[in-house]
């Protein structure tokens, strides 16, 4: 589990509703029109269904790296961070090839900052790299390049100073478990904008933020005149590999969800409603 500060901090992971989703179990819904099994990226493994147009993304943007994010093979199984199985392998379509950790930190949210993160780093964005704290503390990366460390003493928060600055691959992973340790989905959907369903793009973030809540991210968009598809990822507690959801409720499309006549969007481990929407500032 994650650490917290105080009562406050408590269950910030994601949690499913057994008995809303146990019907769902044990369904295998992926369509061969829709699926390559040798395509190596979200975007070259899964094709759109027919009467759509793929969302097209430019370079350098976090739309793009995400639509282009390297996917493990087709049929891997989804792992726990201590290298056991998930106990269902029956929802996901796919699993991107980025690692989880050994330890039990990158679950739900963690996984949406960790993409945001990454891409953010690659670009060498440091000053856009910050999350807040559940306790409200805004920890900024540029901080911790530059050699400062966090205090924390109950729920207070503050830095102090090394005597080196951190610039290593090693040393930004360090600085997202901390991330991963005192922030969560209460943090994150205080600190995301909420959009309205015809601004969905790739990179918004349905979100439940509570105790608990769960985070699934838009990695992929296709577009008709009057409708909208999307492709969801998510992690999960405990902290597992970030997979691609299948969607139950409509076996034609998926793994494929729509926006059209979406009021609640049902996902194999949570429900959303649209107004849990919400985009990066």
């Amino acid at each position: 589990m994650k650490h917290v500060f105080i009562v406050l901090l408590f269950f910030t992971s994601c949690k499913s509703d057994k008995e809303k989703q146990i019907s769902l179990w044990n369904q295998s819904v992926i369509s061969n029109q829709i699926i390559q099994e040798k395509g190596k990226t979200i975007k070259a493994r899964f094709l759109v269904p027919n009467g759509f147009s793929r969302v097209k993304t430019n370079p350098n943007t976090f739309n793009y790296y995400l639509q282009n994010f390297k996917l493990k093979p087709q049929n891997s199984k989804v792992y726990l961070y201590n290298g056991e199985l998930k106990n269902r392998q029956d929802i996901h379509a796919a699993i991107l090839d980025i690692n989880v950790g050994k330890k039990d930190l990158q679950q739900c949210a963690d996984a949406t900052m960790r993409l945001r993160a990454e891409f953010l780093y690659q670009q060498k964005r440091y000053n856009d790299i910050h999350f807040n704290f559940t306790n409200g503390f805004n920890v900024a990366y540029t901080k911790w390049r530059q050699g400062y460390r966090l205090k924390i003493k109950g729920n207070n928060v503050s830095w102090y100073k090394t005597n080196k600055e951190s610039k290593t691959d090693a040393s930004f992973s360090k600085y997202m478990q901390h991330i991963f340790m005192y922030a969560g989905t209460l943090s994150l959907n205080k600190e995301l904008k909420k959009v309205s369903l015809n601004k969905m793009e790739i990179g918004t973030i349905f979100i439940h933020g509570g105790s608990p809540g769960h985070a699934v991210i838009v990695v992929d968009m296709a577009k008709n005149e009057t409708e909208t598809l999307f492709l969801l990822a998510q992690s999960y507690m405990p902290a597992q590999d970030i997979h691609i959801l299948k969607n139950f409720n409509n076996t034609k499309i998926s793994p494929w969800y729509s926006t059209k006549d979406l009021e609640n969007l049902q996902t194999p481990e949570w429900n959303f409603t649209k107004e849990d929407l919400k985009k990066f500032p």
